[in-house]
């Protein structure tokens, strides 16, 4: 899916902010499926969760710490002992950098799966018989592409139904939709960027995706989260026991009730469109679909 490359991979940089959103989220969704779920042998525990976000947290503070004391060196004379100081205190801010980036990954293999089912394109006069259209989603590194078309009888067939993508700290959900008029003639419909917080959560809930600037393309796509089964820790251990996650249980299907969208020009999402947007990237536009 993905070609091999030469060059070293960029150096990672913790996102303690978005870290902390994504945990309340996912906290929640667990609390909350732990209530449905209370009568199974096992269930669905946010206790893991905890410790890895308690780590985090005091590696964050160490890292903090570290920087100030890089600032302070740097601004002290250059004697040996501050030279020496600095060297100690770079050395520290750099572990601990480290350290959290590694939690971050091992924070992102307790968030379950996502498995995305295609329900087809509405475009009310929009679509006709006949018309082709290629939906691809890329969600960090994960890649989904599929082609449909438009039957006679409206009935839409597409080369691919359903993708399993796994939860990931920083990454928006990012879907482009273009119409196939011909070999050399693509129409780029439009490009949305999502934002997967709301999916941790064991509700029904659904995608209804404005693809273009005035809504009359649709996206809808059915969207199941399916937590980690987690055993109960050993009363005198201290560290966490996971379940691999190919003995992940627990489905939910979502329904995503909110979402925006960007204008079809874009030929890649800058604005963040669905459930909730990031400071960063203001919403163009919000539609409630149930």
């Amino acid at each position: 899916m993905f070609t091999g490359s030469t060059k070293l991979p960029p150096t990672k940089t913790p996102q303690p902010e978005r870290l902390d959103e994504v945990y309340a989220a996912l906290r929640r969704g667990l609390q909350n499926a732990l209530l449905l779920w209370l009568i199974t042998k096992r269930s669905a525990s946010p206790l893991q969760v905890e410790e890895l976000y308690d780590a985090y947290c005091i590696q964050r503070r160490l890292r903090d710490g570290a920087s100030k004391m890089v600032a302070a060196f740097n601004s002290a004379t250059g004697s040996r002992e501050a030279r020496e100081s600095l060297s100690e205190a770079n050395k520290g801010y750099k572990e601990c950098t480290e350290h959290m980036c590694s939690l971050e990954s091992e924070f992102e293999s307790q968030m379950g799966e996502f498995h995305v089912k295609m329900k087809g394109l509405a475009g009310f006069a929009r679509l006709c018989a006949g018309d082709q259209y290629e939906v691809i989603m890329r969600y960090g590194r994960q890649r989904w592409r599929l082609r449909g078309r438009v039957e006679v009888s409206n009935k839409q067939i597409w080369d691919s139904e359903e993708y399993i993508f796994l939860p990931l700290v920083t990454e928006l959900l990012s879907i482009k939709v273009t119409e196939l008029k011909s070999l050399a003639n693509h129409v780029v419909v439009g490009s949305v960027s999502c934002e997967m917080l709301d999916l941790f959560c064991p509700l029904p809930q659904t995608l209804a995706v404005d693809i273009n600037d005035l809504g009359t393309v649709k996206l809808n796509l059915e969207v199941t989260w399916r937590c980690r089964t987690l055993r109960p820790n050993p009363p005198c251990s201290t560290q966490p026991a996971y379940v691999p996650r190919s003995k992940a249980s627990f489905s939910f299907s979502a329904r995503l009730i909110k979402m925006t969208r960007s204008p079809p020009a874009a030929q890649s999402p800058n604005g963040c469109c669905p459930i909730r947007a990031l400071p960063t990237h203001p919403p163009c536009g919000s539609r409630c679909f149930m």
